[in-house]
């Protein structure tokens, strides 16, 4: 009778098993017969994201109607920008500012004291380049803080990125990435005449990102006075899974109630814009603490290279004070 019971439980749980997978929401497809953006799939795609294929590089993504598809995110240099015609163009996606900064272009991460003994960014004086960065100069939110020099900001940035084992190559190509699915969009619009359907998530090493373009209107210019230019809001946002929640509160104690809110609300949700990638791959440049900050740790968390409790071990626990705390000028 017992034989006979767990007999009979044993085929219901094989049927049961062979049920889920057959039915499993994730479709198997070999890279070399994927179909690209804008091309749909209605379910999702069992592919790590994201990957390399053929000397390109891609990332799965999420439609707002609910639909699949894979997006060519490869990050090179392309045309320049153009902001009066209906497609921008990559600009240099690969250069380094290797006059200025020679060991960045050689290791992708800056010389301390070659940034202490800058002199000048791009032709132009340091202590022109902090002027145009304030706030309310060039822009009314600034590229950096009131109390931050251009040469504070690298330099702290630099022993973030540092710390965390990563170069600034590595942290650009995650808004490169963002920002190529702009890119390729238009170009298909342009060559098609027709329209792409919009990304609502993308996955990113194991993360959905929600993708936000909140707006692209009129444009900004670089306090370098180089070929970046700035015209879109990108918005990054992740939730915080319930691991991580548990880690927060068994953690990070010395945090009260708010300032616990607000690293949560600072962990998972980046405000930048595409300046910023071509910032941090030509010269280390994050933006200081203003309100289009794109924060290595931040960026690091968001797009899933550092886990929450790599970063709490990197930094002995202060993650949110070196978010927050502003990389002050030693000559203010």
């Amino acid at each position: 009778m017992r034989k006979g019971f767990y007999k009979t439980k044993f085929i219901f749980l094989l049927i049961q098993v062979l049920f889920f997978s057959c039915s499993s929401p994730q479709s198997n497809v070999n890279k070399s017969d994927l179909k690209f953006y804008p091309y749909l799939y209605s379910e999702q795609i069992d592919i790590k994201s994201p990957f390399e294929f053929k000397g390109r590089e891609y990332v799965l993504a999420k439609t707002v109607n609910g639909k699949f598809t894979v997006i060519d995110v490869t990050v090179e240099n392309g045309k320049p920008y153009n902001y009066n015609g209906k497609v921008r163009g990559k600009g240099n996606q690969l250069y380094v500012d290797k006059i200025d900064f020679p060991t960045l272009a050689k290791t992708g991460l800056h010389s301390e004291i070659e940034l202490q003994n800058t002199k000048s960014i791009t032709g132009k004086s340091i202590a022109e380049i902090t002027m145009r960065g304030r706030p309310m100069r060039m822009s009314g939110a600034g590229f950096m803080a009131n109390d931050e020099d251009i040469i504070s900001v690298l330099t702290g940035d630099n022993n973030l990125v540092k710390k965390m084992n990563l170069t600034h190559p590595d942290l650009a190509k995650l808004i490169f990435h963002y920002w190529n699915i702009i890119q390729i969009g238009e170009e298909i619009a342009n060559e098609t005449d027709e329209t792409v359907p919009g990304i609502d998530t993308i996955y990113y090493n194991n993360k959905v990102i929600r993708y936000k373009v909140p707006s692209c209107k009129g444009w900004q210019y670089s306090i370098f006075e180089d070929s970046i230019w700035g015209e879109c809001h990108l918005e990054m946002i992740v939730k915080l899974s319930e691991k991580d929640k548990k880690f927060i509160n068994r953690n990070f104690n010395h945090l009260n109630t708010d300032q616990k809110n607000d690293f949560i609300e600072r962990l998972t949700h980046l405000h930048t814009g595409e300046m910023a990638a071509y910032y941090i791959q030509h010269y280390g440049f994050y933006e200081g603490h203003t309100d289009y900050r794109a924060d290595p740790i931040v960026l690091a968390y968001i797009f899933g290279l550092r886990t929450l409790e790599e970063l709490y071990n990197t930094f002995d626990g202060k993650v949110y004070e070196n978010i927050i705390n502003h990389h002050v000028s030693k000559f203010e």
